[in-house]
């Protein structure tokens, strides 16, 4: 069974994050005809590439395996993500909450190294540039290439970042 991480940039707008749904449904779809079923799915499920990605890998029937960083982590997420925060926490296979209780950059950068111990390869939805701040993508990105986890970096044409 495969275990594949997910990291990208929060905030892009309805546009891109259309491309990006595209483009992560394509890899995951390539994923499972490769490998048959057993496709799991980590990640810590914010808006944006984290929990398009975690539906995607729902839709094929995978297994999704959520990373909650902080106990006040769902109460840092933008109010309209929520509804779907809770739907994807309650479909997940496992949920591992990490010790923590402020949802910050710190918490945040600790949930995704824990996301990443549980994955064989990450998908980062990435423009290729530095963090904007502590935890960010790139951050992510670099760990994961420092422990020799294959990395593949979606960054579909006509993608933008605010």
């Amino acid at each position: 069974m495969t275990s594949v991480a997910i990291t990208g940039h929060r905030g892009l707008p309805a546009a891109t994050l259309a491309l990006v749904d595209r483009a992560l449904r394509l890899e995951i779809a390539a994923r499972v005809r490769r490998g048959g079923p057993g496709l799991t799915g980590v990640s810590c499920l914010a808006d944006g590439p984290d929990s398009l990605f975690a539906q995607a890998i729902l839709d094929v029937g995978g297994r999704l395996i959520a990373v909650v960083p902080a106990r006040r982590y769902r109460a840092s997420l933008p109010a309209f993500h929520r509804p779907a925060y809770d739907r994807l926490l309650a479909a997940a296979d496992r949920v591992i909450a990490l010790d923590r209780e402020e949802s910050n950059s710190a918490a945040h950068q600790v949930g995704s190294l824990r996301m990443l111990d549980e994955a064989d390869e990450l998908l980062a939805v990435w423009d290729g540039l530095p963090a904007r701040g502590f935890g960010g993508t790139a951050d992510v990105v670099a760990t994961a290439r420092a422990r020799g986890l294959p990395v593949t970096v979606l960054w579909p044409p006509g993608a933008e970042r605010p």
